[in-house]
């Protein structure tokens, strides 16, 4: 199939579709004719990484994932360890959020919003 129809089979655009196989995430056959030919093979990699991308992975994450998807002797252990990682990274990313938002709402609590020039939120950001 061309990288059109992979495209809508795999749910990926085809410009991230010619760049998994710029990097070698992706190896379509090539056809006589030079344009590449991808297989339910290859399809099924393009949605393993569309899925391992929206759930958060890195590139070098799904390239690890990838590998031990397809290693049949791999330790669920290595897979685990790259998503437990994955899971802790988010927890802070949460908690780092949470204290910017925190932060924020004080500041627009403290802010008046009227017609004078005071204004704590900018009073706040020229300190920082």
């Amino acid at each position: 199939m061309n990288i059109g129809e992979a495209s809508g089979r795999s749910g990926l655009p085809a410009k991230t579709i010619r760049y998994y196989e710029d990097i070698g995430l992706v190896r379509p056959d090539r056809g006589d004719n030079g344009y590449r030919d991808y297989g339910s093979g290859d399809v099924h990699k393009l949605r393993f990484l569309h899925r391992s991308r929206s759930l958060g992975f890195s590139v070098d994450e799904c390239r690890q994932l990838l590998a031990l998807y397809e290693d049949k002797s791999r330790a669920s252990a290595d897979v685990k360890e790259i998503a437990t990682s994955k899971l802790t990274e988010i927890d802070r990313k949460i908690r780092e959020l949470t204290e910017l938002r925190r932060t924020l709402e004080h500041l627009v609590h403290a802010c008046h919003g009227n017609e004078r020039p005071d204004c704590p939120i900018l009073e706040e950001l020229s300190e920082g």
